[in-house]
């Protein structure tokens, strides 16, 4: 089983996917399946995985190619990273955050405020969201609000869908009204 864990940085995907990673390898509980985590961003960094670097958002240009040639043959994983739901997957989950919210997380861990504000405008957009249904369909997607959540409960959430204990549910949160 492939799972990929997507969203706007900033919404809680690392905290989440590490969170879920201890509880299989502390349980003995075989509901949860055996999956390791992979952590896309720290590969692209570590392989060399990117063609530039945008130096007005301080960020890498990432080679999907080449990751994507990485990932091969990789099964029974999670793949977390805001650009996870652009490799094959059997479920996406997308992890939303209020943009209010999410620009708030971002300026508190060092993002600029530009950078900050527009993460938040795409999680009003729902860019991520939008491309996720586009690529795997609303049968594979599911979403999961981190707004109101402690990072627990936001790993439940991920291990029902894991575990096949949670319906898809894309189109579920809606933060267009931030816009306005």
């Amino acid at each position: 089983m492939r799972v990929a864990v997507t969203g706007t940085p900033g919404t809680g995907k690392t905290t989440a996917t590490d969170l879920l990673k201890s509880r299989r390898s502390s349980s003995a509980d075989d509901s949860l399946p055996e999956l390791e985590v992979i952590h896309l961003n720290r590969v692209l960094e570590n392989e060399e995985l990117y063609t530039d670097v945008d130096a007005d958002r301080e960020s890498k240009i990432a080679d999907l190619e080449a990751l994507s040639e990485w990932l091969e043959g990789r099964d029974d994983v999670v793949i977390e990273s805001h650009l996870a739901h652009r490799f094959e997957a059997d479920r996406v989950v997308v992890l939303r955050c209020r943009p209010d919210r999410l620009e708030q997380r971002l300026l508190e861990r060092g993002e600029t405020e530009a950078k900050a504000t527009e993460n938040a405008e795409s999680e009003a957009l729902d860019v991520i969201l939008s491309e996720a249904v586009d690529e795997h369909g609303l049968e594979s997607v599911y979403e999961i609000d981190t707004t109101d959540r402690a990072p627990e409960g936001v790993a439940d959430a991920l291990e029902a869908v894991v575990t096949g204990n949670r319906e898809p549910s894309a189109g579920e949160v809606n933060f267009v009204g931030y816009l306005t």
